[in-house]
């Protein structure tokens, strides 16, 4: 459920690599096999709302998701603004679990704008979203800090949503295999125990471009992961 200004104001039902996703009104909402990385898992379905929305339009959504019907074995998270989390937990289902967009890698401390895990927690959010490729590439986040905000994040008891992806100028020179290896390398160096973590694929230099990127292409990245 990833929304942004490329995402087109249409509903329809599409496949990639296997796993399904629903587009509607302007959201994505991606199902994901989480079992090659522990069988026993359900399905995980992560919705990022972004910087959109305000109290009236998320009310509407919310309620778009509270009366959507979907298989029992899936674990549904969305991740609003974090000054909607409050809000969206009222509103939402209890069986649909929120998610922060970001967090800091300490407890505490001078650090104007960011959030601390121990906060989300304090909110009653329980999953965080880290390495997305806006932090990564608008916010300038490095793979060392998205691996310590990781730990701190899991260290606190959080489920991370953790997200890898090469840029069009990655893809095209061919080190789209080195870059996803980078990213992932310093994520998996700071998990110990995965039932707490989902790692998310976005083939970033689709997204904007013009281009679009196929199933073979995706689970390319996939099976090299």
């Amino acid at each position: 459920l990833e929304k942004g200004k490329d995402d087109q104001d249409s509903c329809k039902l599409k496949y990639i690599t296997g796993q399904a996703m629903w587009e509607y009104a302007d959201t994505d909402l991606q199902r994901l096999d989480s079992s090659a990385m522990a069988p026993s898992r359900k399905f995980f379905a992560g919705g990022n709302w972004k910087m959109n929305g305000q109290k009236q339009y998320l009310g509407e959504l919310i309620g778009t998701l509270n009366a959507a019907k979907g298989p029992a074995d899936t674990e549904v998270v969305c991740a609003p603004p974090t000054a909607y989390i409050d809000f969206a937990l009222q509103k939402l289902d209890p069986k649909i679990a929120v998610a922060a967009q970001n967090c800091y890698k300490v407890t505490n401390g001078a650090f104007t704008g960011e959030i601390s895990p121990g906060m989300i927690k304090d909110c009653r959010a329980t999953w965080v979203v880290l390495g997305h490729s806006e932090r990564r590439y608008v916010f300038g986040e490095s793979d060392e800090l998205i691996g310590q905000k990781v730990a701190h994040a899991l260290a606190e008891g959080l489920g991370i949503i953790a997200c890898i992806g090469e840029k069009l100028d990655e893809r095209e020179p061919g080190i789209t295999e080195k870059v996803v290896f980078e990213q992932t390398k310093v994520i998996v160096d700071n998990v110990k125990d995965w039932s707490k973590v989902v790692l998310a694929y976005k083939p970033v230099w689709a997204i904007g471009t013009g281009k679009t990127a196929t199933p073979p292409q995706a689970q390319e990245v996939h099976e090299k992961l």
